[in-house]
């Protein structure tokens, strides 16, 4: 995800040595236009969640036996179920647009680098590493693309991780089979972006890797035979060598 715009509020009822009942109210939305902006509204009874709605399926959904009677009830209630899901219009959207405009004082963007790594599996010889480093805030979303086409298997990605700094860094990792032509994109979206950025993968580069290793090898070899004949004539030479001892000369005055 791009990470979640996060806004809550909540309700408490009950003392402390008694029972108490409480509701949470999320948005959460993972695009910069936030149009899969979700709401979600969630009834707990001493820590235990009985009821929730979600704007993503216009409708409550009961977690336990009171919990299931009420959503019951609700959800028979057309005009209820209405005014719900539009607290995504109504509330969410402009609280959100309203934190992006003021909430925000510092943006950091990230930079982002594609490089080859070790693959965690078996399945493939080679893996892609997309690494954003020193952006802020935390949110970042970061997919990839073959050939134009969404990749969602072989993909790892891992937290945010925060740098200890105020900034945060973010790695993803596309396990693949190197093919040649092949045009793999990671897509970076983060707010301090217009919108989102790719950042190619160029084929070319396995190549010259490969080239790079050959070359390396042959260098190798070439310098082991250099070798080898080296010390064989040295070896040859000092057969027919006579050594003699060192001649001392004295000096009296």
């Amino acid at each position: 995800m791009f990470g979640s715009f996060l806004l809550m509020l909540s309700y408490l009822s009950g003392r402390a040595d008694a029972y108490s009942e409480y509701f949470l109210q999320t948005c959460h939305s993972s695009k910069l236009d936030l149009s899969d902006m979700v709401y979600v509204e969630s009834y707990y009874f001493n820590r235990i969640k009985y009821l929730v709605f979600n704007s993503t399926y216009g409708k409550f959904v009961g977690y336990t036996e009171v919990g299931e009677r009420l959503a019951e009830a609700y959800n028979s209630n057309e005009a209820f179920l209405t005014d719900e899901q539009n607290v995504v219009n109504r509330y969410c959207n402009p609280a959100v647009r309203l934190y992006k405009t003021y909430g925000i004082r510092f943006i950091s963007e990230p930079r982002v680098k594609l490089s080859l790594g070790k693959p965690f599996s078996d399945n493939h010889p080679g893996m892609l590493v997309c690494s954003a480093y020193d952006f802020y805030p935390k949110m970042i979303h970061m997919s990839w693309y073959r050939n134009g086409q969404k990749v969602t298997s072989d993909v790892l990605a891992t937290e945010e991780l925060a740098d200890g700094d105020w900034f945060y860094q973010s790695h993803s990792h596309l396990e693949f089979t190197p093919k040649t032509g092949e045009k793999i994109t990671c897509v970076v979206e983060h707010i301090s972006f217009n919108k989102s950025r790719e950042f190619v993968w160029d084929s070319s580069m396995l190549e010259s890797e490969r080239n790079k290793v050959a070359i390396g090898a042959a260098g190798l070899v070439l310098g082991l035979v250099v070798c080898t004949a080296g010390l064989l004539y040295y070896r040859k030479k000092s057969q027919g060598w006579i050594m003699v001892p060192p001649a001392f000369e004295f000096i009296t005055h």
